[in-house]
């Protein structure tokens, strides 16, 4: 029957297609071409008649009928072209307005499936789907959805029979190679799984990274497969430890016995699992359910306030999960994808019972280290409550802190888990605000550098750096936190420095938290340029770029000597130091006419602020040039610029094609300035036929 429908729907597909070609080419503004499809109607016509005649019957699919128009009762070569295109469009747009309406009567039937699909009802959902495709057979997406529903129902037989439907509609649908490739590995055909993924990247290039986590799961299926047969062979040979695996989970099976009994139990277990073949028998003797669903050992692991003979069990069933789950990636994921066992899991990182928090640690860490492990535990754990319980660990001065920031930081880097972080921040920001209200000289100081790193580096992404900026508490924390480092900043110089980064970034989310908070950072960023630390100095310098935001804070920020420090900065610094501080200088010396005066003070000839306009770093040569300009406002400031190149050099910047308009539009008021303050300058430009380049600088005054 299947291969009956199959044949039709080509047919149908087929004569489609070509009569909708006819059609267009009577419409054909070429004679010939119209003329031969004229030719060709009349020959399908008198082959329907024929066929008619034989055996009284029409190819039908789907309801609708693949018919032309009825000749007249004469011969072929007296038809009208005009008449008969007239009546052959006319049965296409009756056969178009009914594909239309069985069109809606689908897509309405496939919405019903989709919303029993959602609830579950997977019977439903497919019965949904088969009265749509009896609507329209060919539309692509009840084939998908179907053999979606047939998976979650174990038909996978009739889902890959779907999915070969959903290719002859669409042969580069990669939903359907995605379902068929779900049923050959459930079927453990994982040649036809491997192919189907494969199939998909050739369509699809950018989905390659998925396709890479399909394959992945192909191997580790197959893994497992392999590793379960060689167990079973063991098991079957009767080796000792293969039997005391199969003797001590049915032992352990045994309802209502003394803690301390599965306790012992346990133990034994997890010293027996030394190898593959162990932890695989354990797997298939249904160990992590013995073990995480027995109530005794369920109450144990449960219980908050634990006894001595609970807080056994706890470590000793932890001790088992590490050793079954030691390079056994399939045991991982049953272990972390259980029901029970996966929710206890941060539960236990967070128990007030030390010895469990250290197994429950090590295990988790032990997950951490490949990339398989990182992924289990964001898809199936409760990432707040995990999050919360590793910052915890901050309140430990010993090398488990450190070890807990080592799991945080590996998960950090984990894609899905900044999607999480994202969308989940206001829930944790009070536990990592908490972070920040630390005493630097009560937590390890290595694992809250580690820490804060983490937060500056999830703040480099503007929707996390935003919801950060807009916290008061978590800005006021990060003041904080710098004031109490500051009585001793060589002692705590890696905290200073991490917590300048976070800040950094914090600061390019505009506008900042508040001017009062601007103030002190500026004040307390200022303070920190006397440290002998050149990262701290940079890092300093960066903050302090952008949180002059008012006369006010620049005026509190002169007054601390912050032009003498630039212009060190100018003459010592590295790049990125030179950058933070020639932006400095540029919003200081906008505003402010002692700012002014007192660069041309300290940098005599503007030898440093000219070199910088020579630079191929266009950040740094267009601050350079917009504080050059203002400095030209200061009378006579222009005197020692006469015998040198600098219309040359401003007029080059001006009339050049760097990406950042801003060089263009700064050299060219420079230069203006210049010629305004000193008629020699205007000749020199007269001279350089500079005149319209500097009038061109003018249309950058409204770029955005």
């Amino acid at each position: 029957m299947a291969g009956d429908q199959e044949r039709d729907l080509e047919k149908f597909l087929k004569n489609v297609d070509e009569i909708t070609s006819i059609i267009q080419d009577m419409n054909s503004d070429d004679p010939v071409v119209q003329q031969k499809a004229v030719l060709e109607t009349e020959k399908r016509l008198l082959s329907t008649e024929k066929v008619r005649g034989e055996d009284g019957c029409r190819t039908t699919l789907n309801r609708t009928v693949i018919s032309l128009p009825q000749a007249p009762a004469k011969d072929a070569d007296e038809i009208n072209p005009e008449a008969f295109l007239a009546s052959v469009e006319k049965d296409a747009k009756a056969r178009a307005q009914r594909r239309r309406e069985n069109q809606a009567l689908a897509c309405a039937l496939k919405d019903k499936g989709n919303e029993a699909f959602a609830k579950g009802d997977y019977e439903s959902a497919v019965l949904r789907y088969s009265e749509g495709l009896e609507k329209l057979k060919d539309m692509r997406v009840l084939y998908t959805n179907r053999a979606q529903a047939y998976i979650k129902l174990g038909d996978y037989q009739k889902a890959l029979a779907d999915c070969d439907w959903a290719l002859k509609c669409d042969e580069k649908c990669t939903k359907a190679y995605f379902h068929m490739g779900k049923a050959h590995l459930a079927l453990r055909n994982y040649g036809g799984a491997r192919a189907c993924y494969q199939r998909i990247s050739e369509i699809n290039p950018q989905l390659q990274t998925q396709v890479e986590g399909y394959l992945n799961q192909v191997d580790l299926r197959e893994k497992a497969d392999l590793q379960e047969k060689e167990a079973l062979e063991v098991l079957d040979s009767g080796k000792g430890t293969a039997v005391t695996t199969k003797s001590l989970l049915d032992a352990l099976s045994k309802p209502d016995q003394n803690p301390l009994f599965y306790a012992g139990g346990t133990e034994i277990l997890a010293d027996l699992m030394q190898d593959r073949t162990e932890r695989t028998l354990f797997r298939i003797h249904n160990g992590f359910s013995i073990i995480g669903e027995n109530e005794v050992t369920r109450r144990c692991l449960s219980t908050e306030a634990k006894d001595a003979e609970e807080e056994t069990v706890c470590v000793s069933v932890l001790r088992l999960w590490q050793a079954v789950c030691s390079g056994n990636e399939e045991n991982q994921c049953l272990l972390v994808g259980h029901p029970v066992i996966g929710g206890l899991l941060p539960t236990l990182l967070a128990s007030s019972v030390l010895a469990v928090r250290w197994q429950s640690l090590a295990l988790l860490l032990q997950l951490t280290q490949t990339e398989h492990g990182r992924a289990l535990i964001v898809s199936h754990l409760d990432l707040t409550r995990l999050l919360e319980a590793l910052v915890s660990f901050l309140d430990f001065s010993d090398k488990k802190a450190i070890s807990a920031m080592e799991l945080l930081t590996d998960l950090a880097v984990e894609e899905r888990f900044q999607v999480w972080f994202q969308a989940h921040l206001p829930g944790v920001l009070p536990a990592l605000t908490g972070v920040l209200k630390r005493d630097p000289r009560a937590a390890n100081a290595v694992a809250l550098c580690q820490c804060i790193a983490i937060l500056g580096v999830l703040s480099a992404k503007p929707a996390v750096r935003s919801q950060m900026a807009a916290s008061e508490e978590f800005g006021e924390a990060c003041l904080g936190l710098m004031a109490r480092c500051e009585e001793d900043v060589d002692l705590f110089r890696e905290v200073v420095y991490t917590l300048l980064g976070l800040m950094m970034n914090l600061c390019l989310q505009q506008p900042l938290v508040s001017e009062a908070w601007a103030a002190e950072a500026s004040g307390r960023c200022t303070r920190l340029l006397s440290s002998r630390d050149g990262g701290i100095l940079t890092r300093a310098a960066g903050v302090l770029s952008r949180t002059l935001t008012s006369p006010t804070i620049v005026e509190e920020a002169l007054r601390a000597g912050v032009v003498k420090k630039m212009i060190k900065f100018l003459k010592t610094g590295g790049q990125t130091a030179s950058r933070y501080a020639v932006k400095t200088l540029a919003i200081c010396t906008s505003s402010h006419h002692e700012a002014r005066e007192e660069v041309i003070r300290l940098d005599k000839k503007f030898h440093v602020l000219t070199k910088l306009l020579g630079t191929e770093d266009e950040v740094l040569a267009g601050n350079a040039a917009l504080c050059l300009g203002n400095c030209m406002e200061v009378p006579q400031a222009t005197a020692s610029l006469l015998k040198t190149d600098i219309v040359q050099v401003l007029l080059k910047l001006a009339g050049g094609d760097a990406q950042k308009t801003a060089v263009q539009l700064n050299a060219g008021i420079a230069l203006s300035k210049l010629c305004m303050a000193e008629p020699r300058f205007a000749a020199q430009l007269r001279e350089l036929h500079g005149i319209e380049i500097l009038n061109s600088t003018t249309k950058y005054l409204h770029d955005p």
